[in-house]
């Protein structure tokens, strides 16, 4: 079977826009406090988040720049999220629009809240007596804006399993290509702000008021982040006959459901240990084979101590290093396992683990080697976890980019 392979990265997180601001918060650990939401209307006791730059790149038919719809329908906050990682993941893949169209091209973005937070700024300034923004537009909207601002005809599929949508969403892009369906996928995760999803950890106090710090002992919740990580995944024979240079292989994946409670995980963790050692079996590695794992640790002390004792039963010999890519970014929702895939090829291109933040004192029930300095990469490839809502588990293998 032909290899996939990813040819282009593209992110914007809270440290910035592009892939060199995420990379240089990573090797440097650069913590940072969540930011207020600006948003009157976030009457909860954390209106807490880590929001991206205000000012973006303009999406097309953008005019102010500001991120949302305008008069014409132009594109929300999460899809002008999703389209400036693009630019940049397709640029750095060397392909323009031309190239884009010519080839069999889908677009496949997983997102947790889509454009429900442009649909709730509407809201408000219809509440306020200004007219309507534009027509209505569902709120699962996002991947098809991506698409038409490409100027994309092919498939162009929404995948919205909570947390772990963008996970999904990259092992269907790869899966289309391994079945013939398409050369090239434009793929990865996008969210941004919106009312609902803070005010609905707010009630269930999952929010940490300090910040987001998995695996500590004093963890008290998650922290939600705005953010879009983009991949261009490619089969290798499309990537050999334009002479692209490939940044990693894509491995295989496990899937799996709790099956249980729809917003705790299941205490045994027996799903997503499952999940783990399915991406490891179908990618044909032993464990011995990862070099570094990007857990989803969330801050959650349930998902957190389950996670850990799952890790410890995938390697029981040789525990891989972890990079806590949440204690830098908080959750990004949809894009959450997207970025952490971008941050995996980053560190298979380094060859080396960047530092973690120090959060805090370690969890003794979290027994995970969570380095606080660079740690070269001792095998060629990066296991990813996502878990999300309704335990849908997701893990995902990315390798040393192989020849074309």
């Amino acid at each position: 079977m032909d290899p996939v392979l990813v040819t282009g990265v593209g992110a914007v997180t809270c440290h910035g826009t592009g892939t060199r601001a995420l990379l240089d918060a990573m090797t440097g650990a650069r913590a940072r406090r969540p930011d207020r939401v600006p948003d009157p209307w976030a009457r909860m006791d954390l209106p807490l988040m880590y929001l991206a730059p205000a000012a973006l790149p303009a999406g097309d038919g953008d005019e102010d720049g500001d991120g949302e719809t305008g008069a014409g329908g132009a594109p929300g906050r999460a899809a002008v999220l999703a389209l400036t990682a693009a630019r940049e993941a397709l640029a750095g893949a060397g392909l323009d629009r031309r190239a884009l169209a010519a080839a069999r091209t889908a677009v496949v973005l997983g997102t947790c809240m889509g454009s429900l937070g442009d649909r709730e700024r509407e809201r408000d300034r219809h509440r306020a007596g200004h007219p309507a923004a534009g027509p209505w537009r569902p709120a699962f909207d996002v991947a098809t804006a991506l698409a038409g601002a490409l100027g994309l005809r092919g498939p162009a599929g929404s995948t919205s399993n909570a947390c772990a949508a963008g996970g999904f969403a990259l092992a269907t892009a790869a899966d289309m290509i391994r079945c013939g369906e398409a050369d090239l996928v434009v793929t990865g995760g996008a969210d941004a702000y919106s009312r609902i999803a803070l005010a609905g950890f707010n009630r269930m106090g999952a929010v940490d008021a300090r910040g987001c710090r998995p695996f500590t002992t004093d963890r008290a919740g998650t922290v939600f982040g705005e953010g879009a990580g983009i991949l261009v995944l490619e089969s290798a024979a499309h990537a050999r006959a334009r002479g692209a240079r490939p940044l990693a292989g894509v491995g295989e994946s496990g899937w799996t459901c709790d099956a249980g409670h729809p917003t705790a995980p299941e205490e045994s963790g027996e799903q997503i240990t499952r999940a783990m050692r399915e991406a490891l079996r179908r990618s044909a590695l032993p464990p011995d084979a990862i070099g570094c794992v990007v857990p989803h640790g969330t801050g959650t002390r349930l998902n957190d101590r389950i996670e850990s004792a799952a890790l410890t039963r995938v390697f029981p010999r040789r525990q891989p290093p972890a990079y806590s890519l949440k204690a830098l970014l908080g959750h990004t929702g949809g894009a959450a396992a997207a970025l952490a895939a971008v941050a995996a090829v980053l560190i298979l291109g380094r060859a080396a683990v960047p530092p973690n933040i120090p959060a805090g004192p370690a969890d003794p029930d979290c027994p995970l080697p969570l380095p606080t300095a660079e740690t070269p990469l001792a095998a060629p490839a990066v296991l990813v976890n996502a878990y999300a809502f309704g335990g849908n588990n997701i893990s995902l293998v990315l390798q040393e980019s192989p020849a074309c």
